[in-house]
């Protein structure tokens, strides 16, 4: 059998970094040719009922309960194949270090993680970590999750002494644009709960998220030559600039923690003539992310009384809600069952909210509650991620107990 960390190890080879400017879904074709070769794995180890959608590059499978139970709930675990575009995705080069602490450095260029940086690492002392070269992201998000979920199905349908009920698993693409469960077939995943496997560091167990919402702002200015420009000329790109600094510092991702929510300027384009704002909004309190958004809207008030009722546009949509409104009323018992897994395999529950979202958040308001588990992975989005190989094989096997728990 494979291990999970054999099995990232291959699969973050695969390119399959989202692009949200496409409307196409998934909106990269590197994502199909993952999907297909997921779908054939799942077929050589044994899962069944492999189902791999050609149109929009779902993978979906199945392994039967256990005789005797068959009438437990249907449990689904699901990953994320793509990876995000804040960088390059292509030519992954994974290395294996074992961390005995220090510098460890990720190529010719001075690039490294340094525990002054980022202190975590002092916590995978003695342990085997898998770097990047310092170019690309890693795809720890999510494609250890896809690992763990895979070696966890190994581990069962060779293993039977573990007993459980029926299990449903599901892989999606674009979840980094928010879209990853826009054309999911409910029905044909049939599971009763879920668990999404896309967190963070071992041991983080989440059933809370950031309300989302994005923003995107266009400001129209007036081109004159800069010779002949008094009183003539508006800059669209330094307009810009004053609609950004309406933000209070505060309020931006740098400066922020915990519950704390925050408006992300995440790309800016301009000219003299036009200039483009887009924004991520994130809350974990819904009344708190309308407040932002009302923020926004004063600010675009104050630009038109200063510049005229013409010098910009302000559009905003949500994105995904706090899975907490639907989990923590009647779905506690999945963090429950979780916390044990956890716990049975050595490691501390660490209960907190994420800093993000993720399927579950849009699964739990379709109907199907759904919690997340950890990866293992660190510094995601980054050229300076890292994943621990044994907290990759900890979390498979806490899959195996969680699944055996219901």
């Amino acid at each position: 059998m494979k291990t999970a960390t054999e099995r990232f190890i291959e699969y973050v080879k695969f390119d399959t970094g989202s692009d949200s400017s496409k409307e196409c879904f998934p909106s990269t074709p590197g994502q199909l040719i993952f999907a297909a070769h997921l779908a054939k794995e799942m077929e050589s180890i044994g899962i069944s009922d492999v189902v791999l959608d050609e149109k929009y590059g779902y993978v979906y499978g199945k392994i039967p309960a256990t005789p005797g139970m068959e009438n437990k709930k249907v449990i689904a675990l699901l990953a994320h194949m793509d990876t995000s575009e804040e960088a390059p995705s292509q030519d992954v080069k994974p290395r294996l270090v074992k961390y005995n602490g220090g510098i460890i450095e990720l190529n010719d260029n001075g690039d490294n993680l340094n525990p002054d940086t980022y202190p975590e690492l002092k916590n995978y002392v003695g342990k085997t970590l898998v770097v990047t070269d310092g170019h690309t992201l890693l795809g720890a998000d999510d494609k250890a999750g896809v690992a763990e979920i895979m070696t966890m199905a190994e581990i069962i349908l060779n293993d039977s002494s573990v007993a459980h009920g029926p299990i449903s698993i599901a892989f999606t693409p674009d979840e980094e644009t928010g879209r990853g469960v826009d054309y999911i077939n409910l029905e044909l995943l049939g599971a009763d709960y879920g668990y999404t496997v896309d967190g963070g560091g071992i041991g983080e167990l989440e059933y809370e998220n950031f309300n989302a919402a994005a923003a995107t702002v266009i400001i129209h200015g007036i081109s004159i030559h800069p010779g002949d420009s008094k009183n003539k000329m508006v800059n669209a790109s330094r307009v810009a600039m004053e609609f950004d600094s309406c933000i209070p510092d505060s309020m931006r991702p740098e400066t922020t923690e915990k519950y704390e929510g925050f408006f992300h300027l995440d790309s800016f384009e301009g000219s003299v003539e036009r200039a483009e704002l887009y924004y991520i909004i994130r809350d974990h309190d819904r009344g708190l992310l309308e407040d932002k958004k009302k923020l926004l809207l004063k600010a675009v008030e104050e630009l038109k009384a200063r510049y005229g009722e013409g010098i910009c546009e302000l559009s905003i949509r949500d994105q995904y809600y706090n899975m907490r409104e639907i989990i923590e009323p009647q779905y506690m018992f999945l963090i429950d069952y979780a916390k044990k897994a956890y716990e049975e395999e050595g490691v501390k529950p660490i209960i907190k909210p994420i800093r993000g979202g993720t399927d579950g958040a849009r699964l739990s308001f379709m109907g199907l509650p759904c919690p997340n588990i950890c990866t293992g992975g660190r510094n995601y989005h980054g050229r300076f991620e890292y994943c621990c190989s044994e907290d990759m094989e900890t979390i498979s096997r806490i899959l195996v107990r969680l699944i055996s728990a219901f």
